[in-house]
């Protein structure tokens, strides 16, 4: 009789080590499919910022263009107004540059867990 149970809880433990085995397969497939949706957004995440990162630099060439134009006409209050908006658009370029930074360093970071994933 032990020999009877001893034998078949041996048979489930080998049968469950062949399901976690099937298990992991599809987990790796998983785990590469997020990677590359996650590389993708970030790609698409950097092209929105770049795009945001050309307007603000638009902007600021515009608002440089009416502090000028403030200052010769002597309207020294709408020139502090400009001043205040160049140092706004500067803070938002430099947060999108930031953020392009921190994206290219978590495409790195994908592209090396992609190849891990691949072998």
């Amino acid at each position: 009789m032990k020999r009877i149970l001893f034998g078949i809880l041996l048979f489930g433990v080998m049968g469950s080590g062949a399901l976690m085995a099937q298990d992991k397969d599809r987990d790796g497939w998983r785990d590469y499919h997020r990677d590359r949706q996650d590389l993708r957004h970030d790609y698409r995440d950097i092209r929105n910022d770049r795009r945001d990162i050309r307007q603000d630099e638009r902007a600021i060439a515009h608002d440089r263009w009416e502090l000028r134009r403030d200052l010769r006409q002597g309207n020294y209050a709408a020139a502090d107004r400009e001043r205040a908006e160049i140092r706004e658009r500067y803070r938002d370029l430099n947060h999108d540059r930031y953020d392009v930074r921190n994206d290219r360093r978590d495409i790195r970071h994908d592209r090396r867990d992609l190849y891990w994933d691949r072998r």
